[in-house]
């Protein structure tokens, strides 16, 4: 790796070990498809498993650090201000049906702010990482955002609304409208970590979706800004809400989809 901080040498250990049961399990959905109790349980049980395997990796060199993750929640460490945040598997709905469109995204995080981030796409082998001031890369290839200003040719991507969301319709309205104002057709690809990797890379010229845990995102707002581009949090100055509503794009476009949004 062109980084080789302590945190994201942790991290990076961490994704190899985990994604080999990922990619492990993401191999005995298709024939759990067929099965008459269907693959949810499995994923479920998967998801842990590959959460476990993180966390223990990433507490090897660093018990005394907090950790913030999807299914065991807070894990409150002896040092409040050092904290790993985990996502074990973003986009849990594509690797349940079976599409290789989904990612281990870990976060390094000192007094609220994100120094380092990793976000590692197994199947295809892309790894997406970042550290504060070093620059972002993909595969030790630096990442640099797109250079489009013009919104109206932006490919744009989204996620969401979930099922159980209460502002629905107020989403589907969104994504009505703004597909009116941009001629590629909107994305949508079941991941909004790999969204926000795909901007920082240049492949995406900006994203946004609303009601977003801070697992989700947080290595993806490391590996966006070190790359040139802009991100924030449509209710607020921080992330630490419930609900994060986010825009990201490569900056050029920014004022644009924000003040739409």
């Amino acid at each position: 790796m062109k980084i080789n901080s302590p945190q994201l040498n942790l991290m990076h250990r961490a994704c190899m070990k985990a994604s080999k049961v990922l990619i492990r399990d993401f191999g005995e959905i298709e024939k759990l498809q067929v099965s008459e109790k269907g693959p949810g349980d499995f994923v479920t049980a998967s998801d842990k498993r590959v959460e476990k395997i993180i966390i223990n990796e990433l507490n090897v060199e660093n018990s005394k650090y907090s950790v913030l993750s999807e299914e065991i929640g807070e894990l409150i460490g002896k040092n409040k201000e050092k904290r790993w945040i985990v996502d074990p598997i973003d986009g849990t709905t594509n690797f349940l049906n079976g599409l290789p469109h989904f990612a281990i995204s870990i976060a390094y995080e000192e007094k609220g702010e994100i120094l380092s981030g990793i976000i590692f796409d197994p199947i295809k082998n892309e790894m997406f990482f970042a550290e504060k001031g070093q620059g972002a890369y993909l595969n030790n290839i630096r990442t640099r955002v797109s250079n489009k200003s013009d919104f109206k040719n932006s490919l744009l991507v989204t996620g969401g609304p979930r099922y159980t969301s209460e502002i629905k319709d107020k989403v589907f309205k969104e994504y009505i409208e703004l597909a009116k104002k941009v001629r590629p057709p909107i994305r949508k690809s079941g991941s909004a970590a790999l969204d926000l990797a795909y901007v920082a890379a240049g492949r995406f010229d900006g994203s946004w979706q609303r009601e977003l845990k801070y697992w989700d995102i947080a290595a993806g707002i490391i590996i966006l800004k070190e790359s040139g581009g802009f991100i924030n949090n449509l209710r607020g100055d921080n992330y630490l809400q419930d609900k994060i509503d986010i825009v990201a794009t490569n900056s050029k476009i920014h004022k644009e989809l924000s003040a739409f949004l």
